[in-house]
């Protein structure tokens, strides 16, 4: 099994050790019980762990950015809510745990969900940053979050059921479902640490293409990966006719295209002077199992 690098558990302590301030300070009713449910059932926290190693590579304190870090995990667990709900995905379970409408109850987890998304802009609102990057950052996660972003790819991810669909239309829908996220995090670390745009163009860059990678990995995980390492049942895009790109080109090639999405995102760090972590995180997710 591939081991998850240091840096990433160090990172992740500290964005876990946040989230539970920053959830655990609220009163206590059934949907902020769900809402930290959601958030502390297990994850790697790869996206806010790219706020934290962005905001460095950029030269900043990372800790300067970790209230955005946290902001990017609750929208990221709000998504996950709603995917999981039977109007979505309906899937009974996340990460090897009850999913939280099935142990909340459908009306409480879609709660438990918005309650995140808003939480995160209160959270981001009041960083430790100027008011200048506070208003970047809040602006950079309602439109990366929105209909040009993550719901954008959702949507596509619904209608494509419905319809037969090229390559093409798939890596657009994984640009905006799974990379709209990733560059998001990405350039929170940037505006946190103060990026000039170049640094911050490159960064996108990266997170793309880490994007494409880790949505088809996740397409070749659910054919041949390890129930019980990720946590749900395998086979559910072939059982429920997904379009994915494994579906288009076969395993065999859609490993290839993994490989060459994490070299082009390696590839845009030149521009950075610290981005060794950034480089072992995209090896890492190119051979990860779960």
């Amino acid at each position: 099994m591939t081991n998850i690098p240091d840096f990433v558990l160090k990172n992740k302590k500290l964005i876990d050790d946040r989230l539970n301030e920053l959830l655990l300070s609220q009163d206590s009713n059934v949907v902020t019980d769900a809402m930290n449910y959601s958030v502390s059932i297990g994850g790697k926290r790869i996206r806010p762990c790219l706020v934290l190693e962005f905001c460095k590579a950029c030269g900043g304190d990372p800790i300067d950015a970790l209230d955005l870090a946290c902001a990017v995990e609750m929208i990221h667990t709000y998504s996950l809510i709603h995917d999981d709900l039977p109007c979505m995905d309906d899937d009974d379970f996340r990460r090897g745990m009850p999913s939280c409408h099935i142990k909340y109850g459908y009306a409480n987890a879609l709660l438990a969900g918005d309650a995140l998304l808003t939480k995160s802009f209160e959270v981001a609102s009041n960083a430790n940053l100027s008011l200048d990057r506070i208003s970047k950052a809040v602006f950079a996660l309602s439109y990366y979050s929105g209909v040009c972003g993550m719901i954008g790819g959702q949507v596509l991810d619904l209608s494509f059921e419905q319809k037969d669909t090229d390559i093409d239309e798939i890596l657009n829908m994984y640009k905006l479902k799974t990379g709209a996220l990733l560059a998001l995090s990405a350039k929170l670390g940037c505006i946190a640490a103060g990026a000039s745009e170049t640094m911050i163009s490159a960064a996108e860059k990266y997170a793309y293409n880490l994007g494409y990678a880790f949505q088809i990995k996740d397409d070749i995980l659910d054919v041949i990966g390890d129930a019980k390492l990720l946590g749900k049942p395998i086979g559910s895009d072939i059982e429920n006719s997904k379009n994915t790109v494994v579906s288009k080109i076969g395993i065999d090639r859609s490993k290839s295209e993994v490989e060459k999405y994490t070299n082009l995102a390696i590839e845009s760090l030149d521009v950075f002077d610290d981005s060794e972590n950034l480089s072992k995180l995209a090896d890492y997710l190119l051979a990860r199992e779960y």
